[in-house]
């Protein structure tokens, strides 16, 4: 009897895996100090550290001696010491000292998988998919407006009891502005334009922006709700597979970074960027005291995004526990930018093998 392998539109939407040949963000930089730190990606418990030169290291979070966390010991020098008989390991996941070792004893041949990691933008990103042997990997998304000096950044983390794609079409449905009270930077915005090709998905907005950065006064709209000024302006949202982008007139650009842990539970880094380009006078003053403004400013619209990523993460919550109830049941969806982004999250999800 054979059986017909699975379609991309019978895959399971909310119990579709991800595509492990692409970066993901599994850390902020300040998360990783002078610690292990342990980290979860689809499954993948993986322990990050630092070199003596600060460089991020990646691998399984196991000691393959009694198999224990390794995120549990400590960083010694370039190695990763194991708490629990002091084995220590080298960046490539070969053992390197064992402090027990008797003199007619050789070092054991096993080596812990190793993870393509890479820090940029204040992230640390990893590759855990298969690396090709004929090309270079891709590359992560960039995030321009990290280092920009007309930009100022502001980073919230999500942690939500849900499956990826929940999120992610919260992202891009940009008709629940409603949901967020004083939170909202935008209202009664309209799809003009879809466009999906590739491992991309646009959909193109007009909304009602609630900020207009011009003034020097005016980026105290972040915090006073009385001083927002409505007025149209063009909402752009993309779904570059795996990650979010999107921009709001010329005042905002917005990114979520994703790191799906399992199929029930998602982490993700909520990016804002607030633009100073409307300043012209701004490129004038000296580069130390941008820097110095850039960086006290930092973490400015933090109230505002933790208080967006509350509420969104409340509904995605809530869609988590009904799929859960029952899994067949399906509500009318009117917005064709989400029947797209499934399309995509199908379309990337490896195939399950069929049951003989």
């Amino acid at each position: 009897m054979s059986v017909s392998p699975l379609t991309p539109a019978t895959v399971p939407l909310r119990e579709a895996a991800i595509d492990l040949d692409h970066w993901y963000v599994v850390a902020s930089s300040p998360e990783l100090t002078d610690r292990p730190l342990a980290v979860e990606l689809w499954g993948h418990e993986i322990v990050l550290y630092r070199d003596r030169g600060g460089r991020a290291i990646a691998l399984e979070d196991r000691c393959p001696h009694r198999f224990v966390k390794l995120s549990d010991g400590q960083v010694q020098g370039d190695r990763l010491e194991c708490v629990y008989h002091g084995w220590q390991f080298a960046a490539d996941g070969t053992c390197a000292e064992v402090p027990y070792l008797a003199a007619n004893q050789k070092l054991p041949p096993c080596r812990i998988p190793t993870y393509p990691v890479r820090e940029q933008d204040g992230f640390i990103w990893l590759y855990p998919g298969e690396v090709p042997r004929d090309r270079p990997l891709p590359e992560p998304m960039a995030l321009p407006e990290w280092e920009h000096l007309n930009y100022i950044a502001s980073v919230a983390p999500i942690d939500c009891r849900g499956h990826f794609s929940f999120l992610i079409e919260n992202l891009m449905d940009m008709h629940h502005g409603r949901l967020h009270e004083d939170y909202q930077a935008w209202s009664a915005a309209k799809l003009d334009r879809l466009e999906a090709h590739g491992d991309r998905v646009n959909a193109h907005y007009t909304a009602q922006s609630h900020y207009r950065i011009d003034q020097i006064w005016s980026v105290a709209q972040l915090f006073i709700p009385a001083l927002r000024q409505p007025h149209p302006e063009p909402l752009t949202v993309s779904y570059r597979y795996p990650h979010w982008a999107s921009s709001l007139g010329e005042e905002f650009r917005i990114y979520c970074l994703f790191c799906p842990v399992s199929r029930d539970r998602t982490r993700a880094y909520l990016v804002h960027f607030t633009s100073l380009e409307a300043f012209d006078n701004l490129h004038k003053l000296p580069i130390p005291f941008r820097r110095f403004i850039k960086n006290s400013l930092f973490n400015c619209a933090k109230g505002m995004l933790d208080g967006l990523v509350r509420q969104d993460v409340l509904m995605i919550e809530q869609e988590q526990v009904a799929y859960r109830d029952n899994p067949r049941r399906r509500g009318p969806e009117l917005n064709p930018t989400l029947a797209a982004v499934q399309r995509l999250i199908r379309d990337r999800a490896p195939r399950p093998n069929p049951s003989p």
